[in-house]
């Protein structure tokens, strides 16, 4: 529950290869010398409107052809397809699940991806046996999982498929995002650097900001490098380094680096001590010293510090995301207290004579007391 407030400016965005990219990856299977049926018809309509970016137009088509037949996988290809562009990810990422589930023997017709041409659906929507189509898939997933503020799980399903594909210019954008909402602008700036240097005229179909869709993503990443080396080069103010630095703390601790993240966090307090996040995560360092009453001290600080309020935005629990820090702290001082009462409990139990102890843990000498049943000197 270690948090601190970072403002993000990255773009994500990534490119759609297969059903997922262009207009022309709409696969509809037409079977030559025969008139189209029904639902082939609707779903040639939906594509011609998708190229005319009539994208009203082709969600209405493909949603006649879905009445027709929930279970078609072209059609619910199609919608995956037409979703994503309307930037409804979770329900896009349903509609492929359901084509990948029909377990259709059909053969592909048409589509923008040559090697897919003559294959069995399948191979477009199990995402299988295509690496282009794998590193879509993970990005898709990731795009999904940082909306809902999952920032670590995203950046893992990146860097795999970033193993696949390690020039694939929208995992080095989405991973230079990611590393931006986790709080470290150095790795975001590199990884939107190298998706620039791609020098990638493949255009963004999928972004958080629609303003973004349409640009060549390397474009895209050129301009999200920029924004973080300036951001990076204006923060000069304490209180933007102090935050900066709880940043980088809590990207250590999520990455298992306990003892850097207790350095950034020290740097932070001793820039801003009035913070209310460099309170609460130094609360968390006292609670690594294995001083819990220091440690709930921090907390009560941080609930009265000015911007407690604030909302989390990075945290090393997921759910502790947009809460005030109040709340948090809060909640770290219960646990602190909680744990402080299991230690009181287990002295009881153990028993012998009662030891006093400085914070730090080192005992206090005890000044001896003259016993009044002996001789006194005369």
């Amino acid at each position: 529950m270690r948090t601190m407030k970072i403002t993000v400016r990255g773009i994500l965005a990534f490119a759609l290869i297969s059903s997922v990219a262009l207009a022309g990856d709409l696969r509809i299977n037409i079977p030559k010398r025969t008139k189209p049926t029904p639902i082939q018809q609707f779903n040639c309509e939906g594509v011609k409107a998708v190229k005319k970016h009539q994208l009203q137009k082709a969600a209405q088509l493909f949603y006649r052809a879905y009445l027709l037949d929930p279970d078609d996988p072209f059609t619910l290809n199609n919608l995956g397809y037409i979703s994503e562009l309307q930037g409804k990810i979770e329900r896009a990422e349903r509609y492929y699940e359901l084509a990948a589930a029909q377990k259709s023997e059909t053969v592909i017709d048409q589509s923008s991806v040559p090697e897919l041409k003559g294959q069995q659906l399948s191979a477009a929507t199990s995402f299988a046996g295509n690496p282009k189509l794998r590193v879509n898939r993970n990005n898709l997933e990731a795009m999904n999982l940082l909306q809902e503020g999952r920032t670590q799980e995203a950046e893992a399903i990146l860097l795999e498929a970033l193993t696949i594909d390690p020039r694939s210019p929208f995992t080095l954008n989405n991973l230079g995002y990611t590393m931006e909402a986790e709080g470290n602008l150095d790795s975001a700036r590199r990884y939107y650097i190298r998706a620039a240097d791609m020098h990638s005229s493949e255009s963004v179909v999928v972004a958080l900001d629609p303003h973004w869709r349409g640009k060549a993503i390397s474009e895209v990443a050129a301009d999200n490098a920029r924004a973080v080396g300036s951001s990076m080069e204006t923060e000069r103010s304490v209180e933007a380094r102090a935050a900066r630095l709880n940043a980088q703390g809590v990207f250590s601790l999520n990455h298992n680096d306990p003892q850097a993240a207790r350095a950034a966090f020290e740097q932070a307090y001793k820039l801003s001590p009035q913070d209310a996040f460099a309170l609460n995560n130094m609360g968390y360092v006292s609670e690594m010293n294995g001083d819990q009453e220091t440690a709930g001290d921090f907390y009560a600080a941080a609930r009265r510090a000015p911007g407690a309020r604030q909302p989390v935005t990075v945290a090393s629990h997921s759910e502790m995301k947009g809460l005030p820090l109040a709340e948090v702290a809060t909640a770290n001082g219960r646990n602190t207290e909680a744990n402080l009462q299991t230690e009181r409990e287990a002295r009881r139990r153990q028993g012998g004579p009662i030891e006093l102890k400085r914070r730090d843990h080192t005992s206090i000498a005890e000044p001896q007391t003259p016993d009044s049943a002996a001789p006194q000197p005369r």
